[in-house]
């Protein structure tokens, strides 16, 4: 399942990541491709443990915390430290999977990568080209979004970046070990949360219907956690 996002970063925010991002070192993104990434990969990353990655990234976390449907979509154990990428001048990024363990950047802690998230700053019409392609049960998924909107997707899904023309796309990108490890559980208790939130909106959180079905949620969120 794609989830987006919106406004996960306010125009103010998005202002001074750009004016950070514009004036950074950027190194090529080879230097964190796999094996298979490598011969299909043409971008330009800031490197993971600079202060301005560490910084934004940082402030990426704190965004996300305070979203509560990222929240409930991701019900996140372990997030990794947001990276940051460029695309321009046709870069691209062409059909790959993420890799199943990622390693903390100077730590020893492991992430299974369940969950795939891209956060854009820069908006669809800054750049020509650069969508984002997810290929899942439900087909392809072309995916352009508002600067400062996120967009999940499980990481086993088959994905890649289409050539910026013109322009150029900023973004930053995240991998999420899950709770719930299933994503098939995962989107069901997405669903039902999703659907307490609305009738919690229209009825009130004290409506009897309400708490029942709340009740079964976390009850199934017992029976589903994997910690």
């Amino acid at each position: 399942m794609v989830i987006t996002i919106p406004n996960v970063l306010s125009d103010n925010e998005l202002k001074q990541y750009r004016q950070h991002l514009n004036s950074a070192d950027w190194e090529s993104g080879l230097s964190s491709a796999g094996e298979q990434s490598v011969q299909v990969k043409q971008n330009q990353q800031l490197h993971p443990e600079s202060k301005l990655a560490q910084q934004l990234g940082d402030h990426i976390l704190q965004a996300i915390s305070e979203s509560a449907k990222f929240v409930s979509a991701a019900l996140p154990l372990k997030i990794s430290p947001p990276m940051f990428n460029r695309y321009q001048s046709s870069g691209h990024y062409g059909w790959h999977v993420d890799n199943a363990i990622r390693i903390i950047p100077g730590t020893p802690i492991r992430l299974r990568t369940d969950l795939s998230v891209t956060v854009f700053l820069s908006n669809p019409d800054d750049y020509d080209g650069g969508e984002l392609c997810v290929k899942d049960t439900y087909g392809e998924h072309q995916i352009k979004l508002l600067a400062g909107d996120m967009v999940i997707y499980p990481s086993t899904s088959l994905h890649q970046v289409l050539p910026v023309t013109k322009g150029q796309r900023l973004a930053s990108f995240f991998w999420v070990e899950s709770m719930v490890r299933d994503h098939e559980q995962r989107e069901i208790l997405f669903d039902l949360d999703q659907t307490i939130q609305t009738l919690g909106a229209d009825h009130g959180l004290d409506n009897p219907q309400v708490i029942t079905l709340s009740a079964l949620y976390h009850r199934l969120i017992r029976l589903h956690v994997n910690t």
